[in-house]
């Protein structure tokens, strides 16, 4: 699969693409015309690199992750990033439903009033 089919049905740029490659994140090889080809599981690769950039982990934790997903062995130092990462996501979700709630009290709190913010 040529560089644009991937970015395109994996919903990044080519630049992007580019990117992953050089951070050792994606691989692909050249043709006899010197285009990149990537393999058949370059789109789900793709994504599921975006959703691991999108929770905030770094290259650096994903290119440790990326093998475990792809042989579902790892090793005990992998088993133990992974639970720190899920243990930061954790907080994070707390957080943010924290913030959501306080949002929402703000929301409710607003609409008890009326538009010129005294009380009805």
């Amino acid at each position: 699969m040529r560089i644009g089919e991937v970015a395109t049905k994996a919903g990044v740029s080519v630049r992007a693409l580019r990117y992953y490659e050089q951070q050792d994140l994606l691989h692909s090889f050249r043709n006899p015309g010197g285009q990149r080809q990537y393999p058949a599981g370059a789109v789900e690769r793709v994504r599921l690199i975006q959703q691991l950039y999108s929770v905030g982990l770094t290259s650096r934790t994903i290119r440790e992750v990326l093998p475990f997903t792809d042989s579902g062995g790892a090793s005990p130092e992998l088993l133990e990033l992974l639970a720190a990462e899920r243990d930061r996501l954790d907080r994070q979700m707390k957080d943010l439903r924290n913030v959501r709630r306080r949002l929402h009290d703000c929301i409710t709190e607003a609409r008890n009033h009326d538009g010129t913010g005294s009380s009805s």
